[in-house]
């Protein structure tokens, strides 16, 4: 919904839309969004959107001030430097959350300073501007694949099949790792064939599987969303602990 009198920001993606088309509204690498009201406040609290496990996302779509811009579209790690940003405009950058430290099973409450969450570092030079697609070989097969980044979009229909998969097969192991895999591989060797893509995949062997999905990880720009964690009673540190997200995390006192 859009209103010429509300507020609005530009925040800055990760991606810097460079694997975005030429034409596409999000290859600036800029993106207006609102600054929360009431009205977004209403969403929080909605019961029927957080029963569907959908609040978070139509929050989003609803801050998101340009009206070219589908969320859908979006990186995932860019859809992460929205929900950071839009989190810190419309309450500041101090998270209070209780976390679990994962040596001794302890919990206590932390702060973390939003702020301080950095773009990972993303060398771009290597990449074609204007394209999502990429390629990689196979460490062992030496398979050569050509695959895409994940928009949030690609990422709804996973979860909308995996969820599907599970009534209709009623087992116990999801297929999530082969089906992120599948929806990502764009071909194999050339062949674009979707039959082939998906052999090769439930194929794969594992030194691969990991090899691959490694790389993905490590050329898809996003916000390194993990903190320092020091144990009070233990004194573990952690300094890969992620940062939770949930309803909350707009909102503490949210009605869930």
């Amino acid at each position: 919904m859009s209103d010429s009198k509300a507020a609005t920001e530009i925040i800055d993606l990760p991606s810097k839309g460079w694997y975005y088309p030429p034409n596409h509204p999000l290859a600036t690498g800029r993106l207006k969004v609102y600054l929360m009201t009431a009205r977004h406040e209403d969403i929080l609290t909605s019961t029927n959107l957080i029963k569907k496990g959908i609040v978070l996302d139509r929050l989003m779509e609803e801050l998101i001030a340009d009206p070219t811009v589908k969320y859908g579209d979006l990186f995932i790690g860019d859809k992460n430097a929205l929900m950071i940003a839009s989190r810190i405009l419309g309450y500041g950058s101090a998270y209070d959350v209780g976390v679990e430290c994962p040596s001794c099973g302890a919990k206590q409450d932390v702060e973390i300073n939003l702020a301080k969450l950095e773009d990972k570092k993303m060398d771009f030079s290597d990449a074609q501007k204007g394209k999502n697609e990429f390629t990689f070989t196979l460490p062992l097969s030496k398979k050569t694949i050509a695959f895409k980044l994940l928009t949030h979009q690609d990422e709804q229909n996973i979860q909308m099949e995996l969820d599907s998969m599970k009534k209709v097969t009623k087992k116990d192991v999801q297929t999530e790792v082969t089906t992120r895999m599948r929806y990502a591989i764009l071909s194999v060797d050339g062949n674009t064939d979707g039959e082939n893509i998906r052999s090769t995949v439930n194929n794969m062997l594992a030194r691969d599987s990991m090899a691959f999905r490694e790389y993905a990880r490590k050329i898809n720009p996003d916000i390194d969303l993990t903190f320092q964690f020091e144990c009070e009673k233990c004194e573990h540190v952690d300094s890969r602990m992620e940062v939770p997200i949930d309803v909350t995390f707009f909102w503490p006192n949210a009605r869930v």
